[in-house]
């Protein structure tokens, strides 16, 4: 009536394709087709199950960046061949051979010394975990730099949304192997077990890519990549736990 013949209409053709990706008419494939169907079917059933449920929680943080919102849902999983042993450049790599100088056994966090307006300041902590750069007011008063802060009241909720009040904003040079990054942080009062916590918002602007496995960092420079050490024993101090005798 169109013009064409049964086996040329498009609709027809994605409508037995269908039947057959839903498991009919599979008696009227070639032997060869057949194989082909069970091969992806038995792959089928060794992926991971649909969640029956989803738990969403809402949790505030402090400067969300706005903008548009994209929903990722496709995972996909592509293999590159490459040559053996081959990796560009500006590779960020972790060895094994980074944790044998280590002090073992180790669950510490990564703790570093940064250099803020010709400064050394120890006991700086790296917490991607952090939407905000942190940094005691005892600290900003030694630096002599009280009078650069905005006076500004801010809410930083913690992982259990227990709240700290800031004491203003402040922008700072930070200085981590010769590359310098003006960063805000927020002023807070009151005494911490570091000096100045460093968070997402810095760690992404120079890209860096923090190990507490290999207690160290990486980030890529124009004349290459920067390693940035831990200081192991410095953590294990802050973070000490103590036993308490039993009741």
């Amino acid at each position: 009536m169109h013009g064409h013949r049964s086996e040329d209409c498009r609709q027809l053709r994605e409508e037995v394709a269908r039947l057959f990706n839903e498991g009919h008419l599979r008696e009227f494939l070639s032997d060869r087709a057949k194989n082909h169907f069970r091969e992806r079917d038995a792959g089928r059933k060794s992926e991971p199950e649909e969640p029956q449920h989803v738990i969403h929680m809402i949790i505030g943080e402090v400067d969300v960046p706005q903008g548009p919102v994209f929903k990722r849902t496709k995972v996909s999983i592509t293999r590159e061949k490459r040559t053996q042993n081959y990796l560009p450049e500006d590779a960020l790599t972790f060895s094994e051979e980074d944790i044998e100088a280590l002090s073992q056994p180790q669950n510490d966090v990564l703790v570093i010394y940064i250099h803020l307006n010709k400064v050394q300041v120890k006991h700086v902590l790296m917490d991607p975990g952090s939407s905000a750069n942190i940094i005691r007011s005892r600290v900003v008063e030694q630096l002599g730099l009280l009078d650069l802060i905005i006076l500004t009241s801010r809410f930083l909720n913690g992982f259990n949304m227990a709240s700290e009040t800031t004491k203003g904003e402040i922008v700072l040079p930070i200085n981590v192997a010769g590359t310098i990054q003006d960063t805000k942080f927020h002023v807070i009062e009151g005494d911490m077990r570091y000096n100045a916590l460093l968070g997402r918002p810095w760690k992404h602007s120079i890209r860096a890519v923090p190990s507490t496995l290999h207690q160290m960092m990486k980030f890529p420079t124009k004349d290459g990549v920067k390693t940035i050490y831990g200081e192991q024993h410095a953590a294990k101090e802050m973070f000490a736990v103590h036993d308490s005798a039993p009741m």
